[in-house]
């Protein structure tokens, strides 16, 4: 990617999850995709397992009637999708204000991503959700030329009807899992994902999985009233990852990011929170590169 088509992904900073009234799609340019990704919300009741500091999904809004099921209407997504895609073939997505400046990238899809208001696998028709994907990309013709992903927090990867449903996802020419891991110790966990479920959980769940299909690692880097995590949670953080290598994980790389918008998590009380530099985060990744030999991408 040359440095013009950097400059286009940057401009665009509208990230919303509300386009033209759609209930389940959404299109976004994305560095991680490296162009236009079309996202697909299969949480508009904005449901999860995690908690995390950072999250930007402001769940103390009034959720609408048609956003409190956890049932999505299968068809109407695929015609949301199709609609979308059609909308990109067109030129006419490239035309939208949100997207003027980065017009040429809005007529390629990228990517289709499983990513809302929450954790996609909590969503009770996740498997037809996939199928659904596919058969819009099919009937586009762009199975081979679109990736589809999965941004998971891990918390549901070792139960039947999700890794029945990825074993589907992963069937596509281009079908990808991101993974969250963000701590290296189940103290920082806790601080960081505040959630229910077990770091225990997650790691066996993260090893499960990479033995299953290869995936790469998406993790959250960020300053604490001020303060980067302390060496040794960095050290900790590798090594969870190298164990994942040792079992016969199959780890593609790690997408290493920071803060890039405002925070709606509650119950932060004196906490603050503020992304790293570029220097910073290049520096973290630089580190974990060497002590893990994993590909680290930087998404500041």
């Amino acid at each position: 990617m040359n440095k013009d088509d950097l400059r286009r992904l940057r401009a665009v900073e509208d990230h919303s999850r509300s386009f033209k009234n759609l209930n389940y799609v959404y299109p976004v340019i994305a560095r991680r995709s490296g162009g236009l990704s079309l996202g697909v919300n299969l949480n508009t009741n904005r449901a999860c397992t995690f908690d995390c500091v950072y999250c930007e999904v402001d769940r103390s809004a009034p959720l609408p009637p048609a956003a409190q099921k956890a049932k999505v209407d299968i068809p109407l997504l695929k015609e949301e999708l199709g609609w979308l895609l059609g909308q990109v073939r067109s030129g006419e997505l490239g035309k939208e204000e949100r997207f003027a400046a980065a017009a040429e990238v809005a007529r390629e899809v990228r990517d289709i991503s499983f990513s809302g208001d929450g954790e996609p696998t909590l969503c009770p028709d996740f498997l037809e959700a996939v199928r659904a994907v596919g058969e819009v990309l099919g009937d586009f013709g762009l199975l081979e030329s679109c990736k589809v992903v999965l941004i998971t927090n891990a918390s549901r990867l070792h139960l039947p009807e999700v890794y029945g449903a990825l074993d589907e996802l992963m069937q596509f020419p281009l079908g990808e899992i991101w993974a969250k891991l963000d701590a290296g110790t189940p103290e920082y966990y806790r601080q960081i994902n505040r959630s229910g479920v077990s770091f225990e959980q997650i790691l066996s769940n993260l090893d499960f999985i990479s033995r299953r299909f290869a995936v790469y690692i998406q993790s959250m880097f960020l300053k604490l009233n001020g303060q980067m995590l302390s060496q040794e949670e960095l050290a900790a953080y590798c090594d969870r990852l190298r164990t994942l290598l040792n079992s016969g994980g199959r780890l593609l790389g790690v997408q290493a990011y920071t803060l890039a918008r405002p925070a709606c998590a509650p119950g932060l009380g004196s906490l603050k929170l503020s992304a790293l530099s570029q220097a910073e985060l290049e520096g973290l990744a630089a580190h974990i590169q060497s002590a893990t030999g994993l590909n680290v991408e930087c998404y500041a």
